[in-house]
């Protein structure tokens, strides 16, 4: 394992700390009712981000807007579901074509 051959000095160690700043945080007014707000969260005075209610803190907030998306994923579910009986058609219209050939080929050696 490395080990340092010289202890660092205080002088050297402040130098090299030096560069070491606090930034100040990016800010944003809010779009409904104009609060200074961080970037990128939803306002603590009224509850809204990017123009729309999402918190309870509004009063105009309806918990409906869950209910929805809730909604959406049996929906999702139902397109697999499409996509398997799909697979299973594909494969039912592939065993009747490998079966025409050789009914083909049989009735070719009847004819004979």
């Amino acid at each position: 394992m490395a080990v340092p051959k010289k202890r660092t000095g205080k002088s050297a160690q402040a130098k090299r700390r030096a560069n070491w700043k606090a930034t100040v945080p990016a800010t944003t007014k809010c779009s409904n009712c104009g609060a200074i707000v961080p970037t990128h969260t939803v306002c603590p005075e009224c509850g809204s981000y990017k123009g729309k209610v999402v918190s309870i803190k509004n009063e105009n907030y309806k918990p409906e807007v869950q209910e929805a998306k809730a909604e959406e994923k049996p929906k999702a579910k139902r397109t697999r579901a499409k996509k398997a009986e799909t697979k299973v058609e594909a494969e039912v219209k592939e065993t009747k074509a490998e079966e025409a050939p050789a009914e083909t080929k049989e009735e070719a050696k009847t004819e004979e």
